[in-house]
């Protein structure tokens, strides 16, 4: 992630600029796939074997097994390996798939892009809410003023001038943090 106010790499600019369009794209919280990039930590052509005998491929780190489920789409290793934004596109409607389908709290959802077996989940999960929340403060502090507006899940209200802020009608565990879904504006 980048720190404070210096200028990300040419590796996060890529992962930040990629993340928040799919985001938009797919309609997932930008700050939860900036998180997942961030956890996943790959790169462009990277492969890294599991014990299982499979691969993690690429920026977003798609298991081969998963990937070969995805052949009948046409999609291949090689196509999420490769640099650019489309392992990202992937990786946000793979994203989508999980937050509007699967059960339980949205972090256990998109934590599903792990794993769906608890013990997994829940240590994924865990340190996913730490860093999709950094990514939401970087987000508003970086992006807000210039191009982006926020939908809430929570009832909170900003005085914020510079956001557009609507509510969604779920009701927020009070406990733990709750994503913001970053959205691009063409305004």
């Amino acid at each position: 992630m980048p720190i404070s106010d210096l200028p990300p790499s040419r590796h996060q600019q890529v992962q930040i600029v990629c993340s928040i369009t799919a985001a938009e794209k797919y309609k997932v919280p930008a700050n939860i796939l900036l998180a997942i990039a961030e956890k996943e930590s790959g790169k462009p052509g990277l492969w890294v074997k599991n014990s299982n005998g499979t691969y993690d491929v690429g920026t977003m780190q798609f298991n081969t097994a998963y990937i070969k489920t995805l052949g009948r789409f046409g999609i291949t290793p090689n196509d999420v390996a490769g640099p650019g934004c489309y392992a990202y596109d992937l990786a946000a409607w793979r994203v989508h798939g999980h937050i509007t389908k699967d059960h339980g709290d949205i972090w256990t959802r998109a934590a599903n892009y792990h794993s769906r077996t608890p013990y997994y989940n829940h240590i994924y999960r865990a340190d996913l809410k730490v860093k999709a929340n950094r990514w939401a403060s970087w987000l508003e502090k970086f992006m807000m003023p210039r191009i982006v507006t926020v939908d809430e899940y929570t009832a909170q209200t900003d005085t914020k001038p510079a956001m557009q802020i609507t509510h969604t009608t779920a009701q927020p565990n009070k406990t733990t943090y709750v994503p913001r879904s970053i959205v691009v504006s063409s305004k």
